[in-house]
Formats: structure tokens, sequence, C-alpha cells
């Protein structure tokens, strides 16, 4: 039985933020997820939580810089402190908030950036927060997402994914399958699921 968690970025918009806690647990969800807390105080998400008996399955790391367009910051070799002050500054959250799983947005790619020197900066970056999350109790989560939405971003594939699972050789590094983005990229879902999960059985 699917258990399904209201997005709270996109769903409930008729209402602030801070009010959809309440719209969710109305409309009977149990778990809600959302982009990024970081503009809220802690304390005040943990009580909105709590008082509407719901669990927060999931939300994104830092991303740098999302009201200019940023999109993650995973895969920019000049922006590794920054990534390594995101991931304490995430973990720092997840714990209070009581969520078990974060998601690393690997970024879009800087168009002068080499696509072997984001790929190695992705993994050193997961290779240094994998350990840390874990320690946290906390899964480290990487997706990818397609390029008709994001333009330029540097996760599109399945096997892509993959591919950089096996390099970080962590495990607590997982793949968050979003089937809207994977049927954009890779269409024919019942037998591209069927594929990947053989490739990690």
């Amino acid at each position: 039985m699917p258990k399904l968690a209201a997005n709270l970025t996109l769903m409930f918009n008729e209402v602030d933020f801070l009010d959809r806690f309440a719209a969710a647990a109305k409309a009977g969800f149990k778990g809600v997820e959302f982009l990024f807390p970081y503009d809220y105080d802690k304390n005040v998400l943990k009580q909105k939580l709590d008082e509407n008996k719901l669990t927060l399955v999931l939300h994104n790391m830092p991303p740098g810089n999302w009201n200019n367009g940023e999109r993650g910051i995973g895969c920019h070799s000049d922006r590794v402190a920054e990534f390594q002050a995101g991931v304490e500054k995430a973990i720092e959250y997840a714990n209070a908030l009581g969520c078990t799983q974060l998601n690393c947005l690997a970024g879009i790619k800087p168009a002068h950036r080499d696509p072997l020197d984001a790929r190695e900066t992705f993994i050193k970056n997961l290779q240094y927060a994998a350990p840390r999350l874990k320690a946290a109790g906390i899964k480290l989560l990487i997706e990818a997402i397609n390029t008709r939405d994001i333009p330029g971003f540097f996760l599109n594939h399945s096997a892509q994914a993959f591919d950089i699972i096996k390099a970080v050789g962590s495990d607590n590094l997982f793949f968050q399958y979003d089937i809207y983005h994977m049927q954009i990229m890779e269409g024919d879902l019942a037998p591209t699921i069927e594929k990947n999960l053989a490739l990690i059985d």
C-alpha cells in the first residue's frame, strides 16, 4: 500500500505556508515534505508538525541562491565550502524536525565547467555528506531531474545516478526515483523500473 505525503511547497498554495500543515492534516495526510525549511524557525516548524500530528518525510539540502535561479551546488567545484556548511545546516534542521531523509541537489552545471569535473565534485561532496548524515541517523538521497523543467541540471538519468552512487561507495546514499522526471527523461516506466530494480538487486 503506497504511503502518500503532501508536498507543502506545491500543494495548498491558496494559504500561507505555515497554514498548509493544517490543510494537509485536514485532507487526511500523515506525512508531508517541502523543498526547504531554512526561511523558518525550526521551533515554529516543529510546532506545526506536532500540532497536526504530521511526520516530515523529506526536505532538500540548501540549494545556493534559489531565487536567483540556482538549483543546488553539489556539482560546483568553487562552492565546496558552502556545500559543506549546508550539510551541517541541513542536519541541524532535519534533527530538529524529526526528518530522516535529505535530498542533495546536484545543481545546474556551470556552462564553463567540464562534465568530468562536475561529476568528481559531486562525488566528493556526497562522500563528505554521507557519513555525517549517517551519524545523525539520516539517509542521503540524490534525485535525477528532467532537463525540460531545469535545463542544464547535472543529474538526469537513472544509470547516471547508479554510477555516482557506486563511485561514492557509501551505504548511506540512495536514489530518489521520481516517476515524473523519469517519464520525461526515460519513458516507458514499467519496464524501465523493472530494469533499474534488476541493476540494484
